[in-house]
């Protein structure tokens, strides 16, 4: 253990961490999912398994960050670092709900994905960032020599908390994001009637899990866009990579553009709009309901030329 100053409010505070030694980069460090258990049942990666060089197991880090534990991570982290951070999933016995959590350190770089669909904590690193990086925006860092970065769902549901953004600005219920990163599952889980909008090009599972509120892209999206969406908006400005609303359960998704291939796969309920796109049955295209027109005009888009899929 060892420990570390930093400043929040003017004020010191003192930190305590759980340190990991890695010599080359690991991936799904503090990962809540264990990539995906429930897909591999454990084949890939699971919670028993230690860390590579240290007595540790990836699940004891994952427990020690839902005890509210910081960690350190002493050299390069590998992809998916945080991956789901903050919730407490049901498929591990939780109660599906985002959970306070501690923090994540990491003295070298860190590989893509970083903190994807994260809802809770910060990760402070003090090396490089590979895009795409998660459900994150930076803030300006309340621990010298570090760059910190905070959940963007945790700021829209809890507020701030003295952190200052960089390269995002907040106007009242709306968090403008124009720092030039390419994020993945931005606003997943999102759970406030608040509103994220992107100002360029994302990657990967747009609104993923969200339940209230809007998420708003500029530009275009990846793959698995409005994923398991269970309430809320998603709006692409662009066009979407295949799979868009894939196992959705409600909600809206617009996309002024083209939405893939694969387009609404085992889709549950929910609307969807958009210029273009190849449903996978029992989904098809249909002809805009007035009450659709409607949707569309509120959120500033002409009609002409969309189409409803159900």
């Amino acid at each position: 253990m060892f420990k570390i100053f930093g400043r929040k409010s003017n004020e010191k505070r003192e930190r305590e961490f759980l340190e990991i030694e890695v010599s080359e980069p690991v991936d799904c460090l503090g990962d809540f999912t264990f990539n995906f258990h429930w897909q591999h049942k454990g084949e890939k990666l699971d919670p028993s398994w230690k860390i590579p060089g240290n007595d540790l197991t990836f699940g004891e880090v994952v427990k020690h960050l839902k005890n509210k534990g910081n960690i350190r991570i002493n050299g390069n982290a590998g992809h998916r670092l945080a991956s789901s951070m903050g919730v407490d999933l049901q498929y591990f016995r939780g109660t599906g709900k985002d959970v306070p959590v501690g923090d994540i350190y990491v003295e070298g770089n860190i590989d893509t994905r970083m903190g994807i669909s994260m809802t809770r904590g910060s990760i402070y690193v003090k090396g490089r960032v590979k895009e795409p990086v998660g459900n994150l925006v930076e803030v300006r860092s309340d621990v010298n020599g570090y760059r910190q970065f905070r959940s963007i769902t945790d700021i829209m549901t809890n507020g701030l908390d003295g952190s200052k953004l960089i390269g995002c600005q907040i106007i009242g219920p709306k968090l403008i994001i124009d720092d030039g990163t390419v994020k993945d599952t931005i606003g997943a889980r999102l759970d406030v009637e608040a509103e994220i909008v992107e100002k360029g090009d994302v990657d990967l599972s747009t609104g993923i899990l969200m339940r209230k509120g809007t998420v708003r892209i500029h530009g275009n999206a990846g793959k698995n866009t409005g994923a398991l969406l269970n309430g809320g908006t998603v709006i692409i400005g662009g066009n979407t990579d295949d799979f868009t609303a894939i196992d959705m359960i409600k909600g809206t998704i617009i996309v002024n553009g083209n939405a893939g291939k694969f387009l609404a796969a085992n889709k549950k309920n929910g609307t969807i709009l958009a210029r273009k796109g190849s449903p996978i049955p029992p989904t098809e295209e249909k002809t805009l309901l007035s009450s659709d027109q409607q949707i569309l005009i509120a959120h500033g888009f002409n009609p002409h030329g969309f189409k409803k899929y159900e």
